[in-house]
């Protein structure tokens, strides 16, 4: 055994001169503790490391000098779920600019400020023509901190960020020192902006200054008035307002049951309770609104006011399936096992996928290992597992087992036990770094770091004692999607945080949406590539009635219910709530 202080992965890192690297979180706690709650000064000596995480570990409390002049090739940093206080990431706690940096995740720490190189006092901002700390960076998550404000030169010190994750700190006011006055041209790029369950109490008129918004969150906050300029963001296509009192009970109203668009609409035309000096609608507005209509009348005649009514009827579709409507449900039991090792869970069932025409299955595939590479973050924040619903006998089983025990049949290989898979797969990643002379991988090898400090290992078990799921590693063999499969269980897990599972289930949802009404709409011919399993195809358009039946019918998603051990609920997706993220794309019938 290791001794507390030392830090064996840090050695082999340095030794196999690896450019990714996962620590092991809570089982590195005696370590980080007995260093003085930092991170090991052994890190500073991989300078080729691109990719750092440490999640999870309660006693790191600060960073430590020198990461960033000893790191120079870091684009990806991941420190959720720490300790990081308000000292934390103080005036050295980055240690100076990240030119490489393109993610930065510091969700679910302590923090109360914002470290000087990204902004959080009047030193850290780069000044107007300086040179930019963070130059490259794309996402930065600070949900689940304590946060009471952004600093003034977040904009400069991170000109090209795409995504800011806000929720669950405690800001009063947005965007607030994120755009100060008079900030046209700051953040051209932000596309997502998230600042839900926090206490704010105004939403200033600069956001109108973010041209390329996309996504705006500001949900559960105690927003009274919403402003007329939110209508002139010209890219904006999502806005979730739900949980504020707003003062103007109508927009409320539309809020809790209406499209952005027609939300845009009414603030464009202004729409009362909606800002400072705008509140009021005089003469001159009536006409205005009056000549709109008009307009609107006049673009309908012409054929022009078709679209609106054309993107409605093109909306993808998907009908849920309640528990009590369901006669033989599927339910996931959650053992005490799992709970220090990967904890969250979130399954559910969809009906009705056409895998069988030309590349369709292909798709499918390819767009389960897009998502595990964006947003689950190559698997270091969730693991998507799909199998055939036909080939699982419920109800389930989400337990973690020890490598010596735990046998697994994996995608294309023969049972064997978790050890041994681990341990083969190990072997197998040495010797393609060998031959490719490189340091790294491809498959499922890329991923076995997260495994790093587990006594146990997680696993999905159905009633006949098959393991199904080896998160984050395979699924089995057992229960593979093939081309004949309609009725798919879907599984995402993850250790960080149950809310990341239903952003991650509602993307998948709707990417198969989307992809079931490509392959409806360029009706490709039936394949039948898929070896056995395919022989019990039928033909194409063997059935005429039932193929046209298909076509107009949405995706079915059946409830699943996740208990613990007694049987009390722990999660029922998707519920009322779920969804929301992907709601303007999807027409859901409940």
């Amino acid at each position: 055994m290791a001794e507390p202080g030392g830090w064996p992965e840090l050695e082999a890192a340095a030794r196999e001169r690896r450019r990714e690297l996962v620590l092991p979180g809570a089982a590195a706690e005696a370590r980080v503790r007995a260093g003085g709650g930092r991170l090991p000064p052994e890190l500073l000596a991989l300078p080729l490391l691109q990719a750092l995480e440490l999640s999870g570990c309660a006693a790191l409390r600060e960073l430590g000098p020198g990461l960033a002049a000893a790191l120079p090739a870091l684009h990806t940093l991941v420190l959720r779920g720490n300790g990081l206080g308000p000292a934390g990431l103080g005036a050295a706690g980055l240690g100076g600019p990240l030119p490489a940096l393109r993610v930065l995740d510091l969700s679910a720490n302590g923090l109360e400020t914002l470290p000087a190189a990204l902004g959080g006092d009047s030193g850290g901002a780069a000044p107007p023509g300086g040179a930019p700390d963070f130059p490259q960076l794309r996402s930065l998550n600070l949900t689940g901190n304590r946060l009471r404000e952004l600093g003034p030169g977040l904009a400069r010190s991170a000109p090209q960020l795409q995504t800011l994750l806000l929720s669950g700190n405690r800001l009063s006011v947005l965007p607030g020192g994120l755009l100060p006055p008079g900030a046209s041209g700051l953040l051209p790029l932000l596309s997502q902006l998230e600042a839900a369950d926090n206490g704010l109490q105004e939403l200033g008129s600069a956001i109108a200054s973010l041209p390329a918004l996309k996504i705006l969150d500001v949900s559960n906050n105690e927003l009274s008035e919403i402003p007329v300029e939110l209508a002139d963001c010209p890219k904006l296509k999502e806005i979730n307002l739900r949980g504020n009192k707003l003062k103007d009970k109508r927009l409320e109203k539309m809020v809790n049951s209406c499209q952005t668009k027609s939300i845009l609409e009414y603030l464009r035309v202004g729409g009362r309770g909606s800002g400072k000096g705008k509140g009021k609608t005089d003469n001159s507005d009536k006409e205005e609104i009056r000549k709109k209509k008009r307009d609107k009348r006049q673009k309908k005649d012409s054929g022009d006011g078709e679209q609106d009514m054309l993107e409605e009827v093109n909306k993808l579709m998907i009908k849920i399936l309640h528990i009590a409507e369901n006669p033989a449900p599927l339910v996931v039991k959650v053992s005490p096992n799992i709970k220090e090792v990967r904890p969250y869970i979130v399954c559910c069932v969809v009906k009705g996928m056409n895998l069988k025409q030309g590349n369709a299955l292909k798709r499918f595939l390819s767009a389960q290992i897009k998502l595990h590479e964006d947003i689950c973050e190559r698997r270091t924040a969730a693991t998507i597992a799909t199998h055939d619903l036909q080939l699982i006998k419920g109800p389930l089983l989400y337990d973690a087992q020890p490598p010596s025990e735990l046998k697994v049949t994996p995608l294309g290989r023969k049972e064997i036990k978790a050890k041994d898979l681990v341990r083969q797969l190990q072997l197998e990643a040495e010797e393609q770094r060998k031959q490719k002379k490189r340091q790294n991988v491809s498959g499922l090898h890329k991923y076995l770091q997260l495994l790093d400090g587990k006594e146990n290992y997680p696993c999905l078990v159905d009633a006949e004692g098959v393991v199904i799921s080896f998160p984050p590693i395979t699924n089995s063999e057992r229960t593979k999607i093939r081309k004949t499969t309609s009725d798919l269980f879907l599984e995402v897990t993850s250790g960080t945080s149950l809310q990341i599972c239903k952003d991650i289930m509602d993307t998948l949802i709707l990417k198969m949406a989307e992809l079931n009404k490509f392959t409806l709409e360029n009706k490709e011919e039936e394949s039948v590539s898929d070896g056995e399993s395919d022989m019990t195809s039928e033909p194409v358009n063997a059935n005429p009635s039932q193929n046209a039946e298909q076509e107009q019918s949405p995706l079915t998603v059946e409830q699943v219910r996740v208990v613990d051990a007694d049987g009390n609920l722990k999660v029922l997706y998707p519920s009322k709530t779920d969804l929301t993220l992907v709601s303007s794309l999807l027409t859901i019938i409940r």
